[in-house]
């Protein structure tokens, strides 16, 4: 059962890889200099040439152009002219991991009822570490391009769905992240642990998480958490919109109306083992 009739809408697919720190010693067998090497690939590359991928990952310049061919071979890579690009293997196979596979065709076709009865972004994220990473996003086409993507990734802190994931996530989650300074991505993105703990005191009360302009200026996310079969926090869904035209109790009032629907969607397609 849909909230509306459905009408066509535009799922960003772009698949990238983010570009996470290096691992301690992982230059010194053959698999890690491959990690390396793929990993030098940011959110924001479509493609790097040979010096720039030895400049990112440190390894000499001979060992990278020696597996860069291997993996041209594998279809890891594609090569265009004298620059490199991820290839549409690594998508491939990205798309044949089970959980996330299930999560994101149990939470689709929601996530476009949801579009259509907002006319805005709509995320599906996941914890990685100590990051947001994105499975899904249904936007429209003339919408205003966010600074989001599948398998893209971006701070807790300063997100609704990664503000979300540390209210009703792990509770050792939120030390993990004020261990560390907080980036600053806005002038309006929180920086000091004691504000960020009362922002998620709050999510927890209200059951949501609301960021203003912290991710992006002129934009305000609302976005809630997804549980499986056992009431596990598994994913946050958020609706994000301009903020002059964005209203938070229309959202959060969709949202808890779809959750509900996805849980048990997730339940029957996982067999109730979330």
């Amino acid at each position: 059962m849909t909230l509306i009739s459905p009408q066509p809408a535009h799922v960003d697919r772009e698949p990238t890889i983010a570009f996470p720190p290096e691992s301690e010693g992982a230059a010194n067998s053959v698999l890690g200099k491959v990690r390396l090497i793929l990993e030098a690939f940011g959110p924001d590359d479509e493609s790097l040439g040979l010096s720039e991928i030895v400049r990112r990952t440190g390894v000499a310049k001979a060992s990278v152009h020696r597996l860069a061919q291997e993996l041209l071979q594998w279809g890891l890579l594609e090569r265009r002219g004298s620059e490199y690009w991820l290839g549409m293997r690594l998508f491939e196979i990205g798309q044949r991991v089970p959980r996330q596979r299930i999560l994101r065709e149990a939470a689709r076709p929601f996530m476009e009822d949801l579009y259509q009865a907002t006319g805005e972004t709509i995320h599906l994220a996941v914890l990685d570490g100590l990051e947001v990473i994105y499975l899904e996003k249904v936007s429209g086409h003339g919408q205003v391009s966010r600074p989001s993507r599948i398998a893209g990734r971006m701070p807790l802190h300063c997100t609704a769905t990664g503000k979300a994931l540390l209210a009703f996530g792990p509770g050792a989650l939120f030390g993990d992240v004020v261990a560390e300074p907080l980036a600053r991505v806005t002038p309006r993105t929180i920086t000091v642990p004691r504000l960020l703990a009362q922002e998620i005191q709050q999510a927890r009360k209200v059951g949501y998480a609301i960021e203003q302009e912290q991710t992006r200026t002129g934009y305000l996310s609302v976005a809630i958490p997804l549980t499986g079969a056992t009431g596990t926090m598994v994913a946050a869904l958020s609706v994000t919109a301009p903020t002059f035209r964005a209203d938070v109790n229309k959202y959060v009032g969709l949202l808890t109306m779809v959750s509900r629907r996805i849980t048990k969607s997730i339940m029957a397609a996982d067999g109730g083992r979330s």
